[in-house]
């Protein structure tokens, strides 16, 4: 790739290689498969309306049941997913453009057309994958926050109200975490007008009855809802977690450094103290690393200076270059 046209899509010095670039595209790919494989034999067939974009999908999926016999002969006459996915995707993005980060859009786009050749390529089933509708809400709304997790891990989106609390938070001072509860609220509780599916109708059925349905398919929304971004969070959390060294060595902090800066490939901060007792200055080495890194500093710690004293934590997060991107 022409390295001015890198910088550009990426911003400048900080920006990842070529090669990463290309591998994180190639995750965001396949992670978008298991996404579509949960809403084609999961949500849909168990007739649940869950939040975001997907959701709005599968009301209009819903809604237009039967209506389409000659142009959607395959989905029951009903407006297929993928389709609403494509088109609702690339009209928010078109506003995107003149508002949002361009970068954030082209991403964004890659995203959508992923999923929505995902859709279209994995029929539905007829019945769903899991007969319980909790444990599908909880197993399919899990296994939909680790995918979406890697996805967004890797920089990634799938569009939808992604987008739609970018632009929001373009113009407002709300947080992007605020407006998507929001969309998701409304989605979900916007399901209660659905006729109910043919499959669920006999004769005789009860208003009561009714009722009760389109309000379990609320609380089945609403529950794969939180069931899929816990699991978004808990996958962020883990996958951005590293670790945080304070090594204290009178002597040897130098050949620990170095060892650090060139064994592990990580940089390293030399600090000035003083010790309170001893009254004495001292060099205190301080490194941020990766979880699996730990060991291997720990290793030549104890091989350089057995007598060192060292300080490790765990961090939520740590940003900048040779970490997680900023975007």
């Amino acid at each position: 790739m022409n390295n001015s046209l890198h910088e550009q899509l990426y911003g400048g010095h900080y920006a990842p290689s070529p090669i990463k670039m290309v591998l994180e595209y190639i995750v965001i790919f396949f992670a978008m498969f298991p996404m579509a494989l949960i809403v084609n034999w999961i949500i849909l067939p168990q007739n649940i309306v869950s939040g975001g974009l997907t959701g709005i999908c599968a009301i209009i999926y819903y809604a237009t049941s039967g209506m389409f016999p000659d142009a959607f002969a395959m989905y029951g006459g009903s407006i297929p997913v993928w389709l609403t996915t494509l088109v609702f995707n690339i009209i928010l993005l078109a506003i995107a453009y003149f508002t949002v980060d361009w970068r954030f859009c082209l991403r964004t786009l890659f995203g959508t057309l992923t999923l929505a050749m995902w859709y279209r390529v994995i029929p539905i089933r007829d019945t769903p994958l899991i007969d319980d509708p909790v444990s599908a809400c909880i197993v399919g709304g899990l296994a939909f926050g680790v995918a979406l997790g890697i996805v967004m891990s890797n920089n990634g989106s799938s569009g939808g109200t992604d987008i739609v609390a970018k632009i929001v938070h373009h113009y407002r001072d709300i947080s992007l975490g605020r407006v998507m509860v929001i969309c998701d609220l409304i989605i979900i509780a916007s399901s209660y007008m659905l006729p109910l599916p043919d499959k669920f109708m006999y004769d005789g059925i009860t208003a009561q009855e009714i009722s009760d349905f389109k309000t379990r398919r609320i609380l089945y929304g609403l529950c794969m809802t939180v069931s899929y971004t816990l699991s978004v969070d808990t996958i962020m959390s883990h996958l951005r977690r590293s670790v945080q060294f304070f090594i204290y060595s009178q002597n040897y902090y130098g050949e620990i450094a170095n060892a650090i800066n060139q064994t592990v490939n990580r940089g390293v901060t030399i600090l000035d103290g003083t010790g309170w007792y001893s009254k004495q200055s001292m060099h205190v080495v301080s490194v941020l690393a990766r979880r699996h890194e730990a060991q291997q500093i720990m290793r030549i710690v104890r091989e350089i200076d057995p007598n060192a004293f060292v300080s490790q934590a765990n961090v939520s997060g740590v940003f900048g270059k040779g970490f997680e991107s900023f975007a």
